[in-house]
């Protein structure tokens, strides 16, 4: 697998529409780096596996708010 991903690439391994893709870039949540004289933006394999931890670590935490809200009813 290449080191590099592309926004297109990110979509589908993400089953989200490129558009979602650059804006998960562009508000910083996914890092990217912009490369070659058009500026193309590529993420890099480790960030892409970051940034799926951190949302399930996200995910863990509102469970467990969730549940801690609901015992203490």
């Amino acid at each position: 697998m290449p080191r590099f991903l592309t926004l297109a690439d990110v979509a589908e391994q993400l089953q989200i529409n490129s558009p979602q893709a650059y804006a998960l870039v562009r508000s910083g949540e996914l890092k990217a780096i912009q490369v070659g004289g058009r500026g193309q933006w590529r993420i890099e394999e480790a960030m892409l596996e970051q940034y799926i931890q951190d949302r399930y670590a996200e995910a863990s935490r509102m469970i467990e708010e969730s549940r801690s809200k609901t015992a203490q009813r």
